[in-house]
């Protein structure tokens, strides 16, 4: 990241603040930053959020394109969440009262979407936006204030995936699906994957309407009525993965809704996919969760199955990069600090990703074969 900084020693800085990112402090402030790098206060650390002059998203790049040397997988999976940074008072950018699954609740907080890149050698985030609800881009003063760039209007949540999605495509990242959760499962998200030839497992709620046609069995409604009318032997127990229990384990079903050649959505590839519905029952309580998924014909319910347990690596992520990193640590409130903290997250998320990658693929270091010896000599 060294050609970001126009200075040697604001280059040092950045280099400090990610020792500081990366070390025991269980607090990431700028002052405990400070105290690690032998700062006699915490505006240095403080300057590379705020005053100092570099490009967030061109480190977002560098993180991206330095996960994908270690991590890049064609079968990979790319998963699209959420998480709240909770804040107290009005001038941080972003910040409001809105719901967060990080609180379970409503609450005074900041929104930031992220994508995952999550393959079979690792995970770690390649892309983030920060949310701005309408009160705030409606606002020029507010927004002025935050130092929100003028070309910034509202976009929602599922068109903040959508770009990061699109920017993916477009920097050639090796993925072949998409998992989200039922905030982004419906729109131009599914028709810009299918005209990108992308699977994916998306959350959908309830009441969303599903039809088959040209299939043995016919199905129509919404998804709670189909899946209440399904028989018990319809359900299999499949295994989304290893958890940090062991296997996770649910009852699924997997209906094929209709199969489409690719001429039929406007993509510019040959072959035939399928539209489908998956369905996952929770053993303890019963609880369901739908998903619409579009995949190759022929694709395997238990792959699907796997696809939709990727999404799991993101939420593991948030935790580690809170708990370990600092990611709720961010003490600025411009939209320029909210970025680069975050972005500076990222790549010791993504430094960690690939030291663990290549720890856990490194082969034992050979010793020398001693000579065994008998009691008797």
């Amino acid at each position: 990241m060294r050609p970001l900084f126009t200075q040697e020693r604001v280059a040092n800085s950045a280099s400090q603040f990610l020792d500081g990112l990366l070390g025991e402090e269980r607090r990431k402030t700028g002052l405990m930053r400070a105290e690690a790098a032998g700062d006699p206060g915490p505006w240095r650390q403080q300057a590379i959020l705020g005053r100092g002059h570099w490009d967030a998203d061109a480190l977002r790049d560098i993180v991206r394109d330095y996960a994908l040397e270690t991590l890049a997988d064609a079968d990979a999976v790319l998963v699209i969440d959420e998480t709240g940074f909770l804040k107290q008072g009005k001038a941080s950018c972003g910040v409001g009262r809105q719901y967060t699954g990080s609180a379970g609740k409503i609450t005074n907080c900041q929104i930031g979407v992220f994508a995952s890149y999550v393959s079979r050698h690792g995970h770690a985030f390649i892309d983030r936006a920060l949310y701005l609800p309408k009160v705030w881009t409606e606002d020029g003063s507010r927004m002025a204030s935050a130092h929100v760039p003028e070309a910034v209007s509202f976009l929602t949540k599922p068109a903040l995936a959508l770009t990061m999605i699109e920017r993916a495509i477009a920097s050639d990242v090796p993925f072949s699906w998409v998992a989200a959760d039922s905030v982004y499962g419906v729109g131009d998200i599914e028709m810009a994957l299918k005209r990108a030839a992308k699977g994916y497992v998306l959350g959908v709620n309830a009441n969303h309407l599903f039809r088959s046609w040209d299939k043995p069995l016919a199905v129509a409604g919404t998804a709670k009525d189909i899946a209440e009318a399904l028989p018990d032997d319809a359900w299999r127990r499949l295994s989304a993965g290893d958890g940090i229990k062991g296997a996770r384990l649910h009852d699924w079903v997997y209906l094929e809704l209709a199969d489409l050649d690719a001429d039929d959505f406007e993509a510019a590839f040959p072959g035939t996919w399928t539209r489908g519905l998956l369905i996952r029952r929770k053993i303890a309580d019963g609880d369901l969760a739908f998903f619409s998924t579009w995949c190759p014909v022929g694709t395997s319910m238990e792959k699907l199955v796997t696809v939709e347990g990727h999404r799991w690596a993101i939420e593991d992520s948030f935790e580690t990069a809170k708990n370990e990193l600092g990611l709720d640590h961010n003490e600025t409130r411009s939209w320029h600090g909210w970025h680069r903290h975050v972005s500076l997250v990222m790549l010791a998320f993504a430094m960690m990703a690939v030291i663990r990658h290549r720890a856990n693929t490194m082969p034992p270091p050979k010793t020398r074969q001693r000579l065994g010896y008998s009691i008797s000599n």
